[in-house]
């Protein structure tokens, strides 16, 4: 008899894989500098990177992989499950990474804020300084660890179901019932 493999346990690898990926593109755009890269094609491609196009390979990998570890057979339940735990874990380890980074260098918060300051004044000039600094206020808030570890794993676990629910739509091929 063969042994039943679990759907998440089937896109730990992967989710692992992703979360280090999106480590290790953070830590380069920090060595290049942020400031270079925020609002920039490559920015913007790096960001399109991590929010569509590797979520979306990793969870059509991750359900392929599962169906052929099911001898070809993946319903679409278990192809949610991929998807969303692969996200989860990638969220996890990117979200730890994040709160570790803002621990060891805390004026990070402040240069990022400085960044999103003089983008928001380029950009948009005729802002008053009352909703610049509610704006600031609010980005703050969001880079607090408290909220942005939470935030991160709330935010790919639903692109996660979203996107599970296109793969597999596609990928799905429910075993055949016998009676």
């Amino acid at each position: 008899m063969t042994e039943k493999i679990s759907p998440a346990k089937s896109g730990l690898q992967l989710g692992i894989l992703f979360g280090v990926i999106m480590v290790l593109e953070f830590v380069i755009m920090y060595v290049i500098g942020m400031k270079s890269l925020i609002g920039s094609p490559v920015g913007m491609i790096v960001n399109l990177l991590n929010f569509i196009g590797l979520p979306l390979l990793f969870i059509y990998m991750g359900c392929k992989n599962y169906k052929n570890l099911n001898n070809g057979f993946a319903s679409f339940g278990e192809c949610l499950k991929v998807g969303v735990s692969m996200m989860v874990i990638a969220a996890l380890i990117y979200a730890a990474f994040n709160v570790i980074f803002n621990l060891i260098f805390p004026e990070f918060v402040d240069e990022m804020i400085s960044i999103i300051r003089s983008e928001i004044i380029k950009k948009t000039p005729e802002i008053t300084s009352k909703q610049l600094e509610m704006g600031l206020s609010f980005q703050r808030k969001f880079m607090n660890p408290m909220i942005a570890f939470p935030a991160t794993i709330a935010m790919y676990a639903f692109f996660g179901l979203l996107y599970s629910l296109i793969i597999g739509a596609i990928v799905k091929n429910e075993k055949p019932q016998s009676f």
